[in-house]
């Protein structure tokens, strides 16, 4: 924003809902407090009421617009003790600045209440409305310029009572902050008293938190923000995100220097800045720069104005010199052959050329007079700058680049974002009025035994609805047949311009109409509180029938939900897609792509003889993705670039994989190789805590299972405030319209392949483009296809985690048949004790866990975990087994290959069916044993119930419970071989097996 406008922030405080009884009366007398960039404001007192309902506005003054989306917006409800027996806090939301709405697009949204701290008592939501809004200055000299001396000494008494006023003004409401603090500080005494000495948070005062924010302010213009890593510039004319640079509200931690490079090596460039030439006339003239074995042209201009920058890597040179010459480049006239003309040439001693470092400015061109020139050509001067700086430079992004295939752009190292994906949600209801289209000339068409259905289309995606046959005596059934059903599709922005709607009617086989909804209209909501209005749309049919009746809909995009675009496993965002529930971020990421080693060959030469590989690595965690240049012809390749992503959820995943660049030396496009991927669980890292590791790059190909390398990162989880993190653990990991509303298993598989293809559609048109087989291998868009080398790895991974339980059974097997006599002994002693003892039964059991926890942590792993190829099982399994995982679908192999896999496909779905059926039948005796199936059984069974229940009333719970422990640990001298009565009795009981076909 430029000095000729300013910005106002206006927030409505609605209503709240379901507070916390806290006057101990069953009620509360909230109001509302609210800080934003130094200013406060406060609501009216409501008394004693759980559900209040204010509707006022409160005004607040933008100082700085540019730096609002880093500002946050803090409210607190309290309880007035004034109105009760003591004043309480009720609760607090923090809303950070770029969740703020423009004037016009603003919307109530109710915001859980989140405690102070861990053991604060807070339920209940607010209703919030916030927006801003943008006014041009008046200019108060223009307004007083014109008219007579006595006007304008009137207007400046006036103005002198006008300020006078508002000083007063604010001393009376200095004099009410003020007694709001004290008031304030009284309940957090209380408080603090109550939640037994636990700190709280502390509470800033006004006079405090002006200077503080002043002097924020002051830091964040005196420092420059550097972007966080070559691949991610920012620029000024683009939408703020908050996802492509490091927020400087984010340094909390002051001991992390964030966005310093300080992760990766500074990596050393010979940069030459090259602008122009001074000629005589218009000549087509070139420069040459040649640094030992390294050469490099500029283009032909006539003008002589270049104004390119080369950046050649520091230890691949050879010589101690630059030389940079320029050429004429003369056409063939008549016999004479094009030729190219020398006009001078200038070298520099490259242990001469200065060195520049970020802070400092750039480096001035200069004039340098050329020499050496050819006969017959003039010399020239040629303007240009030359110094020894690192990848950190700013020159670096524009810059001809040596190790990365020169000005190609399929080997730059960009940051992409992926589209922001909305559910749009279709509930047709019913249709009127229909006139259906005849089956032929002047015949009319009979309503009954039509066929209908409709169909809802955007772009690509086509969803219908159930079919209904006209002529029925119910509502449904009738000339107005109703639907009440809900599709959803997956709406990216910036959305498709219309959602049709089509009426179809099968038996004719054509459409009796349709009608379109454009997006720009649609209903936006946040929860399930508010429906979407309904609307009739008007059916357009072909000439004959201009109207064809009409239909009742509801259509509206649904911002409470978080659109999955990956598999859910391995997913690295789970916020919802309106902005107005975004939280202020906990943490920043930093990730330091370092170097790889040992890759092996890609590419092979026709004879075989060499190979080479032009790697890069893409990193992807939330919306933001991250791709390296490409080193050319490296197996070593060293990137030292540096990312940075805001967290929100520690429970995420962060995704980095290696590829080959097969375009950028391609004419037609291609497909870049999968080198191997690594994935990180961002909850196993330890904050503020760098992670320098190297990890195996293993990728899994139709003939087996290869190391390919190995790649060395440097990762570090920054968290400012440990109580957010620890808080983010209670808070549920979805949006609330996941539980509330949620989404058939079936229907959210449907939607996350949906949202992959268009991710995957949106990124393959960028420039340099993110080709699909990339974007696919990062968001596993395979994994949920059958692969019998995955359900293998499944089923070991079960028996891995039953182990535990299948050991506690063997010992206490163990125990029963006396194996080690004196632990025998003591579970005697130990049954004895649990009976006679009960309420010693969960302390003992809680203090056991906690002191084996305690000994288990000297034994946590330490560093976080790549991809493990054992626990795949790569190694154990077969070609075919591998052959059969990378076939698409439709299977693409021969008839006699899909049936041999098909066979045993059948064997293993065989066992499988068995199990299941031996399960079921186990469910089944229990209930046979209650249902008089077999009266016999029944019978005994009810029997034993009359017996144990006379028995239980004259003999003592605890020594029943001792006597039938003791029996069930006798010494095996007192024991059978055969199995026990009761087990042969449930054996025996029937099960509904033999009555299946």
């Amino acid at each position: 924003m430029g000095d000729s406008s300013s910005r106002r922030l206006l927030v409505e405080v609605c209503n709240a809902r379901n507070l916390m009884p806290k006057d101990g009366q069953g009620t509360a007398s909230a109001y509302v407090v609210v800080d934003f960039d130094g200013q406060r404001r406060r609501t009216k007192t409501k008394s004693r009421v759980l559900n209040p309902t204010w509707d006022e506005r409160l005004e607040f003054s933008v100082h700085d617009p540019d730096l609002m989306p880093g500002e946050t917006l803090e409210l607190n409800v309290y309880n007035d003790k004034t109105m009760g027996r003591k004043g309480k806090f009720l609760g607090k939301v923090k809303i950070t600045g770029s969740a703020f709405a423009k004037a016009g697009s603003e919307s109530l949204v109710y915001y859980p209440l989140e405690k102070r701290s861990v053991f604060s008592q807070i339920k209940g939501e607010i209703g919030l409305k916030i927006w801003y809004v943008d006014e041009p200055a008046s200019d108060a000299s223009a307004g007083t310029g014109t008219g007579t001396p006595e006007k304008k000494g009137e207007a400046v008494e006036e103005k002198k009572v006008e300020e006078k006023k508002e000083e007063k003004k604010e001393e009376k409401k200095e004099e009410e902050v003020k007694k709001e603090e004290k008031k304030e500080e009284k309940e957090k005494k209380e408080e603090k008293k109550e939640e037994k000495g636990k700190k709280e948070e502390e509470k800033k005062t006004p006079e405090k938190e002006k200077p503080k924010e002043a002097e924020k302010k002051e830091e964040e213009k005196s420092k420059e923000v550097s972007t966080p890593a070559p691949a991610t510039p920012v620029k000024e004319s683009q939408h703020y995100n908050g996802d492509l640079e490091i927020k400087p509200h984010m340094a909390g931690d002051h001991n992390v220097k964030m966005g310093s490079y300080d992760l990766v090596e500074r990596v050393p460039y010979l940069f030459v800045r090259l602008l122009k030439a001074k000629l005589s006339g218009n000549k087509p003239v070139y420069a040459k720069l040649v640094a030992g074995s390294q050469s490099v042209c500029t283009r032909t201009i006539s003008s002589g104005e270049w104004d390119q920058v080369f950046a050649f890597h520091k230890a691949s040179l050879t010589a101690t010199s630059l030389e940079v010459s320029v050429h004429e480049e003369k056409k063939a006239e008549g016999d004479k052959p094009a030729d190219h003309v020398s006009m001078g040439a200038i070298s520099f001693d490259l242990q001469e050329v200065p060195k520049r470092s970020p802070p400092d400015s750039p480096l001035a061109p200069q004039w340098y007079t050329l020499e050496g020139s050819s006969e017959g050509s003039e010399g020239c001067d040629v303007m240009l700058a030359v110094w020894v700086g690192t990848q950190v430079d700013e020159s670096f992004q524009e810059a001809w680049q040596s190790d990365s295939g020169g000005l190609n752009t399929h080997t730059r190292c960009k940051a992409y974002l992926s589209p922001k994906l909305w559910y749009l949600r279709l509930s047709v209801i019913q249709t009127q009025d229909l006139r259906l289209p005849s089956l032929a000339e002047n015949k009319p068409r009979p309503v009954a035994g039509t066929e209908l259905y409709v169909k809802g289309q955007l772009g690509a995606q086509v969803f219908k609805t159930g079919r209904i046959i006209l002529g029925g005596a119910s509502a449904s059934t009738s000339g107005n047949p109703c639907w009440n059903e809900d599709l959803l599709f997956v709406a990216a922005e910036p959305f498709d311009p219309y959602l049709t709607i089509v009426v179809e009617d099968v038996i004719a086989g054509q459409p009796v109409g349709h009608a379109k909804v454009p997006l720009s209209s649609v209903h936006r909501r946040v929860d399930d509180r508010v429906e979407p209005p309904p609307r009739w749309l008007n059916l357009i049919g072909d000439d004959a029938r201009p109207y064809a009746g009409r239909v009742h809909v509801r259509v509206c995009l649904e911002g409470g939900y978080h659109v999955l675009d990956e598999a859910v496993q391995v997913t690295s965002d789970v916020r919802a897609a309106s902005k107005h529930l975004s939280k202020p971020p906990i943490g920043l990421l930093e990730v330091g792509v370092r170097g790889a080693s040992s890759l092996v060959p890609m590419k092979v030469s026709k004879d075989g003889s060499s190979g080479s590989t032009d790697a890069y690595v893409v990193l992807k965690y939330g919306p933001k993705w991250a791709r390296t240049r490409t080193i050319i012809d490296q197996f070593n390749p060293r990137w030292n670039e540096q990312y940075a992503w805001d967290v929100f959820d520690p429970c995420t995943v962060l995704t980095i994989a290696v590829f080959d660049n097969v375009r950028y030396k391609q004419t037609e496009p291609g497909r870049d190789v999968r080198i191997g991927k690594v994935r990180i669980r961002l909850s196993t890292l330890d904050t503020n805590r760098v992670y320098i590791n190297t990890y195996p790059l293993t990728a899994v190909h139709p003939i087996g299972a290869r190391k390919m390398g190995e790649i060395e990162l440097a990762i570090r989880f920054s968290c400012p405030s440990w109580l957010n993190l620890l808080q983010s653990y209670t808070n549920p990991l979805l949006p609330r319209m996941h539980y509330v509303k949620p989404l058939g298993p079936a229907q959210q598989d449907m939607l996350r392949h949906t949202a992959m293809r268009i991710v995957s559609a949106r990124l393959a048109r960028s420039e340099p483009p993110l080709g699909p087989e990339v974007v696919h291998y990062l968001l596993e868009t395979d994994a949920y296809t059958w692969s019998m080398r995955r359900s293998k790895a499944n089923w070991f991974r079960v028996v891995r985690c039953l182990s535990g339980l299948a050991g506690l059974v063997k010992w206490i097997h163990g125990v029963r048949m006396w194996t080690h006599p004196p632990t025998t002994a003591l579970v005697h002693i130990l049954l004895l004790v649990i009976v006679f003892c009960p309420q010693m039964i969960l302390s003992t059991l809680f203090l056991y866990l906690f002191f084996v926890l305690v000994w288990r942590y000297r034994y946590r792993t330490r560093e976080p975990n790549g991809m493990d190829p054992r626990l795949s099982h790569v190694d154990s399994v077969g070609p075919d087994e591998l052959d059969e995982e990378f076939d698409g679908f439709p299977s693409s192999r021969p008839a006699d290959v899909v049936r041999v896999r098909y066979d045993r496909i059948r064997a293993v779905a065989g066992r499988a069916q068995t199990l299941l059926g031996d399960v079921a039948a186990q469910g089944e005796r229990f209930e046979a044993i209650l249902n008089w199936r077999d009266p016999r059984a029944t019978g005994l069974f009810t029997l034993f119930c009359f017996l144990i229940s006379l028995i239980c009333y004259m003999v003592p719970f605890k020594i029943l419970v001792v006597l039938m422990g003791f029996y069930y640990l006798r010494h095996p001298r007192f024991r059978g071989d055969m199995p026990s009565v009761a087990f042969n009795f449930f054996r025996r009981l029937p099960s509904l097996s033999d009555r299946m076909l």
